[in-house]
């Protein structure tokens, strides 16, 4: 049997035995991912002890040989330094079932492989389908996974799927998609994954504005002027020019991502920090979005395109002559919103969100800029307006919290400055660094859905984006490229907050 560590009083349950079948196990996500983050919840003593993986792909590979692969791969990929005893004992559970994924034949023999594996492994017939697949492919793992039998929770083992993202491309097709994956699976048994949400400081959110008596009072429209929310990217598309075009920048960060964040950030308190009792809050928050007017969308959003630049002092090149794009594409690789959320706690603050590929530094923050001190009291001592508190919500790559504050400088006179208070999670003592995907996976093993998106949430999303997205299709872009690799984005981004009197808060 697998040894594994005794976890320590108030340390978290170890997930529950189970067997993990991954679809497209041959593929990036896998070996960049999912094995690493699988290692390092076994470093930390959350896998059980009982469980093994079984990689699901079409290419013809013994056991041996797939183990071969992945020991190669874990080599590369691992986030620490991987303790070889505990690799030889994982390395023992890993198994492979080849076929292709649409061919019923395929789910019989990983149906009988579970069933030959679960005394074995004392997996308690509980299963784990992940689906690291094209989503093409989503709907059709899911339905005959039911067609066998193998989403069937009848044999007294739970069956769980993790479907990746994009969950559709409009509201009607993700309709369509939650409807199929419905027809076959129970709610409570699609984790819908969102990597983002497996981030430290995006799981610190919650804590920090309910775990902290001094936030939450001033948390509201009397205190706060506007949120920002950033993702920016310094990399381009990375030879993923085919699935970019499909996509663009709103489809893939803005909609999903970007929009739980701000679920987040906005949330009432739940009951409870159970699945649903969360769940149930977030929907609230993106149902008091309301889709935009197409006037509106002209008004309120930017697109963006990002031509040839220097990025580092290395000149990069523009979107249209990355591989497999068209020379003449409208596809965004920027995006930037004006939305309102409106209810009592928000209404009259705007959340301003942005996100492109080939921006000047690889960021993703949240900043919550307060409103400014209602009188000047220091009149002409001091040079410069009192400026705004800020609190800055640090998630990638450095994860911290900074708080903005006004002080007085030393010396005679009163003379103010800007100074930061600052957390970052080094704080903590030296940290393993991890793929994002643990906390994700141990969720599922344990059957907590918190952080994994429900189907009203996933609608309730794209009721906001499609809109803009039918606009941006119906009006293409005329000024694509219209940012240069290596710049913050298109003017238009910074005129959107400007109008207001604001403006973009760019990491140093």
């Amino acid at each position: 049997m697998m040894s594994a560590e005794q976890t320590s009083p108030g340390q978290e349950r170890r997930g529950d035995p189970c067997a993990v079948a991954i679809f497209g196990a041959s593929g990036d996500l896998t070996k960049r991912k999912l094995l690493p983050a699988l290692l390092n919840l076994r470093i930390h003593g959350l896998l059980p002890p009982d469980f093994c993986v079984v990689g699901v792909a079409r290419r013809e590979l013994s056991d041996e040989q797939f183990r071969a692969q992945m020991s190669a791969d874990i080599r590369q990929f691992a986030t620490q330094a991987i303790p070889d005893d505990v690799w030889a004992e994982m390395r023992e559970r890993i198994y492979f079932c080849q076929g292709d994924l649409d061919q019923q034949q395929t789910y019989e023999r990983l149906k009988a492989r579970l069933a030959e594996l679960a005394p074995k492994h004392r997996t308690q017939n509980n299963c784990l389908f992940y689906l690291a697949t094209p989503p093409d492919y989503f709907v059709q793992v899911v339905q005959n996974l039911g067609a066998s039998g193998l989403a069937d929770e009848a044999g007294g083992g739970w069956r769980r799927v993790i479907v990746e993202k994009p969950f559709g491309r409009d509201l009607d097709s993700a309709r369509v998609m939650n409807k199929q994956i419905r027809d076959v699976l129970h709610e409570r048994q699609v984790y819908r994954i969102d990597h983002y949400l497996g981030k430290e400081t995006v799981q610190n959110i919650l804590v920090f504005r309910f775990g902290n008596g001094i936030f939450e009072p001033v948390w509201d429209r009397r205190y706060i002027d506007h949120v920002q929310i950033t993702v920016a990217e310094t990399v381009g598309v990375e030879g993923r020019g085919g699935y970019y075009e499909q996509a663009g920048a709103l489809r893939d960060i803005m909609q999903n991502h970007m929009f739980m964040l701000l679920a987040l950030v906005a949330m009432e308190s739940p009951s409870s920090f159970k699945g649903d009792s969360v769940r149930n809050e977030k929907v609230k928050v993106l149902e008091s979005i309301r889709p935009m007017q197409p006037e509106e969308v002209i008004q309120q959003t930017v697109r963006g395109q990002y031509g040839a630049g220097f990025l580092e002092g290395k000149p990069v090149p523009g979107y249209r002559t990355e591989p497999k794009v068209s020379p003449l594409s409208s596809t965004e690789t920027f995006g930037a919103m004006k939305l309102s959320v409106e209810n009592w706690r928000w209404a009259d603050v705007p959340f301003y969100l942005r996100s492109g590929k080939r921006l000047a530094q690889r960021s993703t923050e949240v900043v919550i800029q307060f409103r400014r001190p209602p009188l000047m009291l220091f009149g002409k001592a001091a040079p410069n307006q009192i400026g705004p508190n800020r609190l800055v919500l640090h998630i990638q790559p450095h994860e911290g919290i900074t708080l903005e504050i006004m002080a007085k400088t030393p010396g005679p006179t009163i003379r103010t400055q800007t100074v930061q208070l600052d957390f970052g999670y080094e704080d903590f003592g030296p940290q393993s660094a991890a793929t994002g995907y643990e906390r994700l996976l141990y969720d599922c093993m344990i059957g907590d859905s918190t952080l994994f998106h429900r189907t009203d949430m996933v609608e309730a999303a794209w009721k906001i984006a499609t809109p803009i997205l039918d606009v941006w299709q119906t009006l293409p872009a005329r000024d694509f490229p219209n940012y240069a690799a290596g710049s913050w984005g298109p003017p238009a981004a910074d005129q959107l907050l400007e109008r207001d009197g604001r403006r973009w808060w760019n990491p140093a």
